[in-house]
């Protein structure tokens, strides 16, 4: 029997390292649903994907109720979910200082009260299927903070203990829970901020993509709980 395609929601999905992975599991087969704070999705993914994803614009991850209510449409519309692709998160480079107290609340909220939401409104679809992934973005960086990246780092490092924790909550109900520690991503806005850096060393979107669809086959089925550095040559 031929084994039916995945069923994936990507959640920051019409940024860089989004789209990426989408892509890669599009190329895999994969029944999409992209979702994404922005209000539209730019017409790049709409020329690349077609209307074959489900696509959710101006969905607020950090709300219980209208991302359980997504998730609830997508489940419906392809009767289940068998991965979840946490890439929402935002960057903010502060010192203590010279910094808001907002900044920490606002990284938080867009790093690791997404993942934390997203994960619970699509646990009831993952439970009831018996299987499944998830997968979240976390940063290389958040093993060592530097000077600036307090804010940054500690949502991070949040979103890795998520991990850890949910995979423990969640391994005997046939779904794995993984982070991706990614360097410094090849990305157009990266490459404005740091016009000077040397780009080869860094890790491309479809380069991190390929190990979160790896993550999300059955062969990785036996990984739970690991969080794998994913840094190129930086």
């Amino acid at each position: 029997m031929d084994t039916p395609p995945q069923v994936v929601i990507v959640t920051g999905a019409f940024g860089a390292l989004g789209t990426a992975v989408a892509r890669a599991f599009a190329a895999r087969g994969a029944r999409l649903a992209l979702l994404d704070v922005a209000p539209q999705p730019p017409a790049r993914i709409r020329e690349e994907f077609g209307a074959e994803p489900l696509l959710f614009g101006g969905v607020d991850l950090s709300d219980m109720e209208a991302t359980r209510r997504v998730m609830a449409v997508v489940s419906m519309h392809f009767g289940g979910i068998d991965a979840l692709v946490n890439v929402a998160g935002g960057f903010r480079w502060q010192t203590l200082e010279g910094g808001s107290i907002e900044a920490w609340d606002d990284l938080y909220t867009m790093n690791l009260r997404t993942a934390v939401v997203c994960c619970k409104a699509a646990l009831p679809s993952l439970i009831e299927r018996g299987r499944g992934r998830i997968i979240n973005i976390g940063a290389g960086a958040a093993v060592k903070a530097g000077a600036g990246m307090g804010a940054y780092t500690a949502s991070k490092a949040g979103v890795q203990r998520l991990t850890e924790s949910l995979s423990e909550e969640l391994k005997d109900r046939g779904i794995t829970v993984n982070a991706i520690l990614p360097g410094t991503i090849d990305t157009p806005r990266n490459r404005a901020d740091m016009p000077d850096a040397d780009f080869s060393r860094w890790v491309s979107p479809s380069a991190v993509a390929e190990v979160i669809v790896f993550l999300a086959s059955e062969a990785a089925s036996a990984v739970t709980g690991a969080s794998i550095p994913v840094f190129g040559r930086g």
